[in-house]
Order: structure tokens, then C-alpha cells, then sequence
């Protein structure tokens, strides 16, 4: 017999945090347990060339803009062909396909919440949180990737707490590494050959969108090279990423007189070999669920000025494994960036006991095992009543 198979369903299968962590935990879940397929309800890139096992099914319903009812259809006829045990659904863009899947005869349905939606970073918008409501009924289990949007999903939306859990983000952390002696004798990484070698580099990784507000980041860092003019020949800024505010940053950074000393990239395919060299990380968001690019920055060594929003608290220690603060405070974060980089020792400090944190708490084996474990009940739990399906778990 078959192992069960588990349909994702995402908007779009592009660079970004939770795609890169689906994608790790198909490619390290035991195929004997379990088969997956990924349902596109737009289209993907060339990042899905990263699922590496080669049984792993992908779609594309490519939907277009507003409501499109059709695309209910066509996933309601997929889903009949391809009899999945679970439909997967990630955030806001996914979940109002639950009923589909129910109709479809999925017999388990979980929504997975990241964060919450760009356009409303807070989770205020009324008909959003409508929706979730209207929704749940459909839905066997809700997790959140944060402690502080699974409070949400409890008091703001009503989910009860036996049919929700926190499920963390996890971390390669031998693909995310401090910079190692093969790193110098390699004559160093990305950032070294594009500013030269003894720079402080302040980086951050993320979609140039709203939410995650690099253009106070930008701000913060005028700041720092004005006020400190000892240290302004090396500081260095680098912002990796694309969207749709990346030409509005690099004309921010131009109007500011910043461009010698800025590097906007845009997209990255790999940044491992980048976050070796930062020596801080911001990330200044004015919401964030489980910020993946931190963790990923402190399992490299890199200490992290973050805003005092969200699940970034959860991961980022203040005063050990980095700084918080206020959110759209572009004094606040100048000031932290330049504690860190007037003080060199606690910036290392700070940036070993970043790595030895994600170590204990946010290790990648760990994620794998607890979305397994997540899967494993509810197929104990539903389809053992359901005398004409298998346990997922024989």
C-alpha cells in the first residue's frame, strides 16, 4: 500500500521563507510515511527545482486576480483525481479552498498561518478575520509559527485551543554556519568581493514590500554613518531581495547620497554564503510571524537588530542574542546598530550565543518531526473512524 499522500496548497511557489521551509521538510520527511504534491493556486519558479525527491507532483491552477470562483473548480477536480489523505493550506491566500477539499472527499484539512497577510500586517481587517471564521468549521487543526499569532488565532479569531498548536520554523544550521577557515582561504564570500575586505556590514534579507520596511533601514543607516564619522569609511549596507518597493529603496538610497556604500542585489538564490559575512542583521518589519531570515542569520553566527514585533521577540533574546526595537523607529534602530558596532566583543558575543540558540530551540530535525507528529494524529485520529481508509501511520 501507498503511503498517504499530502497536497500543499500555496499561492505561489517563489523564494520566500515559508516556500524554502516547505520545501525542507518534503525533502527530509521519510517517503515511506509519506507523498506530496504542491498545488499552486497561481504559478511557480525555478526555486521548486529545490524539491529534491522526484515523486513529488506539482501544479499550477494559475488563477487569476479577484475572486475567481473557477479556480474552486478546478482544485475540487484535482483533488478527486488525485485522492489525498490531507490538503495542506498556508495562510490567508489558501484557506477559503477548505470546502473544495471537503466536497472533494479530503478527509483532513489543516491551515497553516506564517503570518498574516501583507495589506494587514496586524490582523485587523474585518473581513479577513470573517473569513477565518466562516472557515474553521471546515478545518480539523490550525497551527501558527509563532506564539504570538497562535494568541492570535485563539482570542482574535476563536480557534479552539485542542484544535490548534504552535509548530516554530527550523534551521539548517549546516547550511547556515559561521564563516569557517575554508571561507578565508577561499578569499572570501559575495559581500567581500563586492566591497573589499575589513568592512562592517550591516545586511538584511527579506521581500522589499511595506511590511518589512527597509526604507527605515535606510534611514537608520544615514543616521549611523552621519553620527559616526570614525567609523563610516568601513560601514557598509547590503538588502537582499525583490519586490515592489525595490525600485523606490534604490532611489531612497541614491537621494540619500548612500549608493557607494549600499548594495541592492535583489533576489538571491543562495544566502548562506551572504549571511557568513554580515556582521549584523536587521530586520526592521512592522510585523513578522517566526522570522525565518534571523534565524537563519543567528544559526550563521550574525547577531540581529530586530523590531519589537510579532514572534521576533520569541526568537531573538534582547541584550544576548541581539537588540529590539520599536517598530518604524529609525533612531532606535540607529542607535542599536551603532552599540553593536562601536563594541566589536559584544557583537561576537552576542552572535555565538545567536547560534547556540537556534541550536537548543529552532533545529530543523525538530520542525520535520513535529509537522510528522502533526500528521500522524489526525490520521490516527480520523481515519481510523473511517473504516474504508488506512492509518496513515501503517
Amino acid at each position: 500500500m501507498s503511503a498517504p499522500l499530502i497536497v500543499h496548497l500555496v499561492y505561489r511557489l517563489d523564494c520566500g521563507g515559508l516556500e524554502n521551509l516547505l520545501i525542507e521538510r518534503i525533502n527530509r520527511m521519510a517517503p515511506a510515511r509519506y507523498r506530496h504534491a504542491v498545488v499552486c493556486l497561481t504559478g511557480y519558479t525555478a526555486f521548486a527545482c529545490r524539491i529534491a525527491r522526484a515523486d513529488v507532483a506539482l501544479y499550477a491552477l494559475d488563477k487569476p486576480a479577484g475572486a475567481a470562483p473557477a479556480t474552486h473548480v478546478h482544485l475540487w477536480r484535482l483533488l478527486r483525481r488525485l485522492r489525498p489523505a490531507i490538503l495542506h493550506t498556508y495562510n490567508l491566500a489558501a484557506l477559503e479552498y477548505a470546502p473544495a477539499a471537503l466536497l472533494a472527499g479530503v478527509p483532513i484539512r489543516i491551515n497553516g498561518v506564517h503570518g498574516r497577510d501583507a495589506a494587514d500586517p496586524l490582523g485587523c481587517n474585518r473581513r479577513h478575520r470573517l473569513l477565518r471564521r466562516v472557515m474553521l468549521p471546515f478545518y480539523d487543526h490550525c497551527y501558527a509559527n509563532s506564539a504570538d499569532l497562535l494568541a492570535w488565532l485563539r482570542t482574535g479569531i476563536g480557534v479552539p485551543c485542542h484544535q490548534s498548536r504552535l509548530l516554530p520554523n527550523g534551521v539548517d544550521s549546516g547550511r547556515y554556519r559561521p564563516a569557517g577557515m575554508e571561507h578565508i582561504h577561499a578569499g572570501g564570500g559575495p559581500l567581500r568581493h563586492h566591497f573589499g575586505a575589513g568592512m562592517l556590514v550591516i545586511g538584511s534579507v527579506g521581500r522589499i514590500e511595506a511590511v518589512k520596511d527597509h526604507a527605515s533601514l535606510v534611514r537608520a543607516f544615514a543616521m549611523l554613518v552621519a553620527r559616526r564619522p570614525d567609523l563610516a569609511p568601513r560601514l557598509r549596507l547590503v538588502i537582499v531581495g525583490d519586490g515592489p518597493l525595490l525600485p523606490a529603496l534604490r532611489a531612497q538610497v541614491l537621494a540619500a547620497g548612500l549608493d557607494r556604500c549600499t548594495w541592492l542585489p535583489g533576489a538571491c538564490a543562495d544566502v548562506a554564503p551572504l549571511l557568513r559575512e554580515l556582521s549584523i542583521f536587521a530586520l526592521p518589519s512592522l510585523a513578522e510571524g517566526t522570522p525565518g531570515a534571523a534565524l537563519e542569520a543567528m544559526a550563521s553566527g550574525v547577531a540581529v537588530v530586530g523590531s519589537a514585533v510579532g514572534g521576533v521577540g520569541e526568537v531573538v533574546a534582547d541584550g544576548i542574542t541581539g537588540l529590539l526595537v520599536p517598530a518604524a523607529d529609525s533612531c532606535a534602530l540607529a542607535a542599536a546598530l551603532e552599540r553593536y558596532a562601536a563594541a566589536p566583543e559584544l557583537l561576537a558575543r552576542h552572535g555565538a550565543a545567536a547560534r547556540a540558540r537556534v541550536l537548543r530551540h529552532y533545529a530543523m530535525d525538530a520542525m520535520v518531526d513535529a509537522y510528522q507528529a502533526l500528521y500522524d494524529e489526525l490520521c490516527e485520529r480520523k481515519l481510523t473512524l473511517n473504516k474504508r481508509s488506512p492509518s496513515c501511520v501503517e
